[in-house]
């Protein structure tokens, strides 16, 4: 393993839609002088389609490519994917660790008729995320435990207040 570089980090962003991902990444991106990897928002720009899972998939591996040119100029990257599966977030630990990144993971969560709530809140979706779909992610995501989240380095604070928005 490469020394440790004290200044790159990966902050990895972790939860189901509506749980704050977007929030508090924004949050860190601006308390940490950071770069924030979102493939919403690169999706939303290039006028494709945010259910597109082949170009999601595409997007997300450019973002990692970028992300790591970073890691290595010592740089802090946020990604903010989602991250619903262990072995994409061992994955990018073990990627970022290798280049001397610490690496933290931010897990978000709130009970699926809030995370709805939030959704028609922002009605951004198109088509609009249904209650059943939230249910039935509820049941995909494999949340870290405990052990998962102690492979990681302390979390980050964001300097804002933001539990007007988690409440």
């Amino acid at each position: 393993m490469k020394k440790l570089n004290n200044s790159a980090r990966l902050i990895i962003i972790c939860g189901l839609p509506g749980s704050g991902k977007t929030t508090l990444a924004k949050c860190l991106e601006e308390s940490l002088d950071a770069v924030r990897l979102s493939p919403d928002e690169w999706m939303d720009r290039l006028s494709i389609n945010l259910y597109d899972e082949e170009s999601r998939a595409r997007i997300e591996a450019l973002q990692w490519k970028l992300g790591q040119k970073l890691l290595k100029l010592g740089l802090v990257v946020i990604i903010e994917w989602g991250t619903w599966g262990k072995s994409e977030r061992d994955t990018l630990r073990e990627g970022a660790r290798k280049l001397g990144a610490a690496v933290e993971l931010h897990y978000l969560s709130a009970p699926p008729e809030i995370l709805f709530e939030r959704i028609q809140r922002r009605g951004m979706e198109n088509p609009p995320i249904k209650r059943e779909d939230i249910l039935r992610w509820a049941e995909i995501i494999q949340v870290p435990t405990e052990e998962e989240m102690n492979l990681f380095d302390p979390a980050s604070k964001c300097e804002k207040n933001l539990e007007a928005f988690y409440s």
